[in-house]
């Protein structure tokens, strides 16, 4: 690569930086390339770059499921939790756990989510999932009554900092947890 090739690629990702800093959710790689007219090669070395350049300061590129955008490091969420206290958003043991069902199991229905749990599911837990857009229908299953299937979304991803659902940890084993009760 020639000393100009490098140099513009230096500029493309400052150009991402701005874009994604601008930008309220993050943005796919497609995106970047049609608006600054780039190739798959280029993005993925103006992004090399980018990242070089962030890790001598507090912010992370990231990607997620919907994309890529700007994260303040994980070293930093103690201070930001201290002095931001209201920005932390407590979701109750009822929400995560319905949450972590659909997750792990999905497609699930109502039902299913009430037979793992094993108490009733509330309307509000799903309401919230479904207002931060974490949750969503999709088909119905084929049984008495035609129950929707629910499944996780990009936002969900997002949301926990992941591309896929194979990042999810893995489940224990019902020895472990029998184990630690």
């Amino acid at each position: 690569m020639t000393d100009k090739q490098h140099q513009d690629l230096k500029e493309i990702s400052k150009h991402i930086e701005v874009l994604l800093h601008a930008s309220e959710s993050p943005l796919t790689a497609n995106v970047l390339k049609k608006h600054l007219s780039l190739s798959t090669e280029e993005l993925a070395q103006a992004l090399a770059l980018l990242q070089q350049r962030l890790d001598t300061g507090v912010l992370t590129l990231h990607k997620t499921a919907s994309g890529y955008r700007l994260q303040i490091a994980d070293g930093y969420s103690a201070l930001i939790q201290r002095v931001f206290p209201q920005r932390q958003e407590r979701l109750s043991q009822a929400l995560l756990e319905t949450l972590s069902v659909i997750a792990y199991k999905q497609p699930v229905t109502r039902s299913d989510i009430e037979h793992v749990r094993g108490v009733t599911l509330s309307s509000n837990i799903l309401r919230q999932l479904f207002d931060k857009g974490w949750i969503k229908e999709k088909g119905y299953k084929e049984t008495l009554g035609r129950p929707a299937l629910l499944h996780t979304t990009a936002q969900f991803l997002d949301a926990f900092g992941l591309t896929h659902l194979d990042e999810l940890p893995p489940l224990p084993d019902m020895e472990t947890i029998k184990a630690l009760s």
